[in-house]
């Protein structure tokens, strides 16, 4: 006698049991899957239309701006690649931007010295977790304040008559008030470690608090000095953080126009601030040409970075 569900012969029946099982539990993971697959879709939508609509349209906007023509009073679209050539042909541009590289270039060195040491001392020598917490929320109170009230408080203590003048003055270090101080490339450069050092402290620091204690204790009992241990074993490891914090200074920095106004009495210039005289004159095609040209350079820069270190596959 034949069992339930299969002819004689062997053959199974249209009903049998294992057959449609296996064909609803295919039926039903593609379901779930497709479900997963719609609800995930729906999920990413909104943060979607948010960088769409604030993010991508307005990088679009500037690129087809930057192709449109000006006169004194008024812009006009057209497709022309005047702001370019005039951008490029101009010995202004390259001065401009190459003062910008310096200040991004000087202050990322600075910000990383300063930035790896605290990071270091609070991720390896403050034992205690509470402690560790006090001191990173000090490290964070100037940005309780705004960035322009933090940059123009330094007029005051790097000025002619200024604090930092007349203590050198009442000690006898110096004999007349040191002009450099304020309204410089120092002053701005200065500005710049104050504002964004903690930048570069964070995702270092976060990157430290990762690296496995028992790496460094394995290296000090083979015999390593502090010195081996920080340059094979803990840089190493903290390279992601590294070059996060150099994206977030070099960005900034390029980026940063107030600073430059501000700290150097108007005497110095960065692409930001070639941007907002552009703005300033009603040249907004002008404006948006040298904002794409930041825009690529900036870009290109972040895609060398990432070049040193996958960030993805390290974090």
């Amino acid at each position: 006698m034949a069992p339930q569900g299969v002819r004689p012969g062997g053959v199974l029946s249209p009903g049998a049991p294992p057959a449609q099982t296996d064909g609803k539990k295919q039926k039903g993971r593609a379901h779930m899957s497709t479900n997963r697959h719609v609800l995930g879709w729906l999920q990413a939508a909104p943060l979607a239309a948010i960088l769409l609509a604030f993010l991508i349209a307005p990088i679009v906007m500037i690129v087809i701006v930057s192709f449109w023509g000006a006169t004194e009073f008024s812009i006009y679209p057209a497709f022309q690649f005047d702001n370019y050539e005039f951008l490029f042909g101009s010995p202004v541009t390259y001065r401009v931007f190459l003062a910008t590289f310096k200040y991004a270039l000087i202050t990322w060195a600075l910000t990383l010295v300063i930035g790896f040491t605290v990071a270091y001392f609070l991720a390896f020598h403050v034992r205690s977790l509470t402690m560790q917490v006090a001191l990173f929320l000090i490290c964070t109170i100037p940005f309780w304040t705004s960035n322009i009230i933090r940059m123009i408080s330094w007029i005051p203590f790097l000025g002619r008559n200024g604090i930092a003048n007349q203590t050198l003055i009442s000690w006898g270090v110096i004999d007349e008030p040191l002009e450099w101080l304020l309204y410089s490339d120092f002053s701005v450069l200065l500005a710049f470690v104050h504002l964004y050092t903690l930048f570069m402290v964070v995702p270092i620091f976060n990157t430290m608090m990762r690296i496995d204690k028992s790496l460094l204790e394995a290296a000090r009992d083979a015999g390593a000095s502090g010195f081996q241990t920080l340059v094979h074993i803990i840089i190493p490891l903290t390279k992601p953080g590294i070059m996060i914090g150099t994206i977030f200074v070099v960005t900034l920095v390029m980026g940063d126009f107030i600073t430059v106004r501000f700290m150097s009495g108007s005497q110095r210039a960065n692409v930001g601030r070639l941007i907002s005289n552009d703005i300033g004159l009603l040249q907004y095609p002008s404006a948006a040409a040298t904002a794409v040209v930041l825009l690529c350079t900036v870009l290109i820069v972040i895609a060398i970075l990432l070049r040193f270190v996958n960030i993805r596959k390290e974090l």
